[in-house]
């Protein structure tokens, strides 16, 4: 383990430190377990929302939530508070685990266009009591989202959801912040187009 690897006393402050973040990274690496358990309370809630959004099956979003945990606790060393907010750095992680496992699993996108129904109970739909909270237009708007390429559905989930900004949402999918906008308005241009042909 490197030495002082959050030492700021003798340079400037990190742009994107948060005081207690990053204090609780500081004894995460000095070997402190509830650090880790506290860090993981902090974010999983936010972490979860993303993978959900971007999965829409409770299971795969729940494994990749650990996975993405388990490999940001693995590399925090590598953390970079002048580069990303800590959260901008674990939704990147998300992100790459949510496309790791649709590339695995290549989840049927097609059977959630087909769903009529958030009742039925099956592995593509909400949890019961996540079904219960939508009203009918979120369930249209659910339905549409999941029929976005992977590319406008990341866009839109960490606009729409997450609530970013262009910038934020360039940093964690790493392209330019005038490439997230233009995305964001090609998502929003299917997502209208989408919810018009269900009304037909």
């Amino acid at each position: 383990m490197r030495e002082h690897v959050l030492d700021w006393s003798e340079t400037a402050v990190p742009r994107y430190a948060d005081a207690q973040t990053q204090a609780l990274i500081s004894r995460c690496l000095a070997g402190d377990e509830s650090a880790y358990a506290a860090l993981y309370d902090q974010f999983a809630g936010t972490i979860y929302r993303l993978t959900y959004s971007m999965l829409q099956h409770q299971e795969d979003a729940e494994e990749v939530l650990q996975d993405s945990f388990e490999y940001a606790f693995r590399k925090l060393e590598q953390y970079d508070a002048n580069k990303s907010a800590f959260k901008t750095w674990l939704y990147r992680i998300a992100i790459s685990r949510c496309r790791n496992k649709r590339r695995r699993k290549w989840l049927p996108v097609i059977s959630l266009s087909q769903m009529t129904h958030l009742e039925i109970n099956d592995d593509q739909t909400p949890t019961p009591d996540e079904a219960a909270a939508l009203n009918e237009e979120q369930r249209r708007v659910w339905k549409a989202l999941g029929q976005l390429s992977t590319k406008l559905r990341e866009t839109a989930v960490l606009r729409y959801y997450e609530g970013l900004t262009y910038n934020e949402i360039g940093t964690i999918l790493n392209i330019p912040a005038k490439t997230a906008e233009s995305r964001m308005r090609l998502a929003h241009k299917a997502l209208g187009e989408l919810l018009r042909g269900d009304d037909s």
